[in-house]
């Protein structure tokens, strides 16, 4: 099963908006955006359904806003790993920050594992709201306390539809009729553009996260490349023309190629001159 898996593993090539179907369509949820995921609920859901009984979801906080309550579910889920003995280590701190690429991240890595233990066939046995509802009522059983937020989604087109009855047996104001559209078009954009910033903010963490693991790449193989034993070979001097190249236009590559010829047909020379002195 797929626990410790590489960065260049293709589990880390899955798209949020694929990961994003996979959780709504499995545990019928509407999220948007990967970081709603930070809470550490939706994770121990998943290993529920791929361990029926195994979570104890009483515990599970879907409603979690705190970084305390977040971190509560996070322990839920890395007792859940020892308990199955799944060498998975949770980076809780950076994931009740928030960050779009540490969520998608762990995300794409949960997917992985969930897949290669059921083979990415969903559990059509389990009945992902009644879970969530049991746990919700197990954890407050006196029933005082609303259902989670991720629960009442569907039922917030329901509530909307009410409240514009509502609105328009109280219509008696004109004016707040007036001024209803401007407000909600204002609104409307403002969330478009949190949104597009979201978006932006995810694309730059991606593409630092991208930089940052090639530099580490190709900074091993200068350290190796400078390894007294390693250095004057052929082939170190000729990467080395490649990694020192200062014009990035500059034709690196075929002048590392060109040293590699030059050397070999050097040495083929040596190699037959020394071949004709011994006969």
């Amino acid at each position: 099963m797929a626990t410790n898996i590489g960065m260049m593993d293709s589990a880390y090539f899955v798209g949020r908006n694929e990961i994003l179907t996979w959780i709504n369509n499995r545990l019928q949820l509407n999220l948007s955006r990967v970081e709603e995921a930070a809470s550490g609920a939706v994770q121990c859901q998943m290993m529920d359904m791929t361990y029926p009984g195994v979570v104890p979801m009483h515990k599970v906080n879907f409603d979690a806003k705190s970084e305390y309550d977040m971190i509560q579910n996070y322990k839920v889920l890395q007792e859940v790993f020892n308990k199955l003995k799944i060498d998975k280590h949770i980076e809780v701190n950076r994931l009740v920050k928030g960050r779009p690429l540490d969520n998608l991240e762990f995300l794409q890595w949960l997917k992985r594992y969930c897949d290669s233990v059921n083979g990415g066939i969903m559990n059509e046995n389990y009945n992902p709201v009644e879970r969530r509802c049991k746990g919700v009522k197990d954890r407050n059983p006196k029933g005082s306390q609303k259902n989670p937020r991720s629960l009442q989604t569907n039922n917030m087109h329901n509530h909307g539809s009410g409240d514009t009855v509502g609105l328009n047996k109280a219509s008696g104001f004109r004016q707040g009729k007036t001024y209803a559209a401007p407000v909600a078009n204002s609104s409307g954009e403002v969330q478009a553009l949190s949104q597009e910033i979201t978006d932006l903010k995810f694309s730059v963490d991606l593409l630092e996260k991208e930089r940052d693991f090639y530099f580490a790449k190709l900074r091993d193989i200068e350290i190796l490349c400078q390894t007294p034993d390693l250095e004057n070979l052929p082939m170190s001097v000729a990467v080395k023309k490649i990694l020192y190249a200062a014009d990035a236009k500059e034709s690196a590559l075929a002048d590392a190629q060109e040293y590699l010829s030059q050397f070999t047909t050097s040495t083929e020379a040596e190699a037959e001159a020394e071949i004709e002195a011994d006969a």
